[in-house]
């Protein structure tokens, strides 16, 4: 898990991992979309932002601060999920503000944490979305993620939602850059 916890970087975009430092900076860029949050397991738009945030400190996860390297800003947050020694490790855990959001900053993050994991040794790198986020789904597709099924129900958000999750699924050897 060491291995995945390094600063990774191709501009626009640069990974850092999360400190204290972050927070604050984090807490004001997941303002900027309070409509965003309805969609997520948790609300970090809001009160709920201090309580998710110990959680994933507390978890396995590795978690990165985003920087957006234009402007030297904080404008999110995404993570690794639950890396196994079976070599798959999950991508989430993502938000980035609105002004980043649906361009090529997505992609070129998303593709920092996909070749970091298959360089540390994993073999699949595994994306979940709420089935009702169509954009998530369709930019996870672009990444040439194949969808492997949808959990039913499998999780409850911060809002009661009972959400279906869309499992996706990327190979090593599948991957193209």
């Amino acid at each position: 898990m060491e291995a995945l916890s390094c600063i990774l970087e191709h501009d626009p975009v640069r990974l850092v991992p999360l400190t204290d430092d972050h927070i604050e900076p984090l807490r004001a860029a997941c303002r900027l979309d309070q409509e965003i949050w309805e969609i997520y397991p948790v609300n970090l738009g809001g009160d709920g932002f201090d309580g998710a945030i110990a959680l994933w400190r507390s978890s396995d996860w590795v978690n990165f601060a985003v920087i957006d390297t234009r402007s030297d800003s904080l404008v999110g947050t995404t993570s690794y999920i639950r890396p196994t020694q079976f070599g798959v490790v999950e991508i989430g855990g993502t938000y980035i503000a609105p002004e980043v959001r649906g361009g090529p900053f997505n992609r070129a993050m998303k593709k920092l944490l996909i070749e970091n994991a298959f360089a540390c040794g994993f073999h699949k790198v595994e994306l979940r979305a709420d089935s009702r986020n169509k954009r998530s789904m369709a930019a996870i597709r672009k990444l040439g993620a194949k969808h492997e099924g949808t959990l039913r129900a499998n999780l409850v958000t911060w809002t009661g939602y009972r959400r279906d999750t869309a499992v996706f699924g990327l190979l090593k050897d599948e991957w193209h850059g």
